[in-house]
């Protein structure tokens, strides 16, 4: 699963590229682009041990302030809610009456065509925005049974939809703010993040659409809106690019007198 995963996020690159440059907004020459890479060397045990100390104090930070800070807003509005006796904190077999039930299930059936259009399944992926490993805290505390409750809930198809998902939707909070960074544009900022999105869940329904064609549980609405965004990518993969054949930039021409 690692493994696929790794390939599918190398491909949604390489397709989405293909794919918006042959849309109008990203049509024309290509921008000038040179970078000098440094001369290879065989990495040293310092760097090395550097580089990992570096990355795992990074994490443990992160893990200790933004990731533990949000896991106990999803513990709270998880084990508290309003019941016939007022706001109280609630058992196990009432997590479906607490807070978090009541937001995720709003918006849990947007989800539904992935395989996935549970309250539980919908909260991981939004607090996932927050970090991507807040995704596995969600999980831990929204299934206490573990990974046979887990398994309960979800099939394998629904399962790799959830894990595609999640790997092509918009970033966390930080990559975000990088990319605000660098693009110095809201527009676009949105832009990438919609588009992100967009394809995430084009791509997690096609995934679970057709997986449960396979596995003889086929929706036949759902399978044709699976092919059809299929036939969409496949059209823009194979359809002949246009170069820019004309000079869009006004220039005004002075006479010498």
């Amino acid at each position: 699963m690692a493994t696929s995963a790794y390939f599918v996020g190398m491909a949604a690159i390489i397709i989405s590229g293909i794919m918006l440059k042959k849309t109008k907004m990203f049509s024309g020459d290509p921008a000038p682009f040179v970078m000098e890479l440094p001369a290879y060397h065989m990495p040293t045990v310092g760097n090395v041990l550097r580089s990992m100390w570096e990355r795992g104090w990074s994490f443990i930070k992160k893990a200790g302030t933004i990731i533990l800070l949000s896991t106990i807003v999803i513990w709270f509005t998880t084990y508290f809610g309003f019941t016939s006796d007022g706001f109280r904190m609630l058992t196990e077999e009432e997590m479906d009456q607490s807070l978090l039930a009541t937001i995720g299930g709003a918006i849990a059936w947007i989800f539904i065509p992935l395989g996935w259009g549970n309250w539980q399944a919908a909260v991981a992926s939004i607090t996932g925005l927050v970090a991507k490993e807040n995704i596995v805290g969600t999980m831990g505390i929204l299934y206490p049974g573990g990974w046979p409750e887990i398994a309960a809930n979800f099939s394998m198809v629904a399962g790799y939809s959830f894990l595609v998902f999640n790997l092509l939707c918009a970033p966390c909070f930080a990559a975000i703010g990088a990319i605000k960074r660098e693009m110095n544009n809201a527009k676009w900022t949105w832009f990438a993040i919609g588009y992100q999105c967009g394809l995430a869940y084009a791509v997690a329904l096609m995934v679970n659409q057709i997986g449960q064609a396979f596995t003889g549980h086929m929706n036949i609405i759902g399978l044709l809106a699976a092919i059809a965004i299929l036939g969409g990518m496949i059209y823009m993969l194979f359809r002949p690019y246009k170069e820019a054949t004309k000079l869009t930039t006004s220039m005004k021409l002075k006479t010498a007198r």
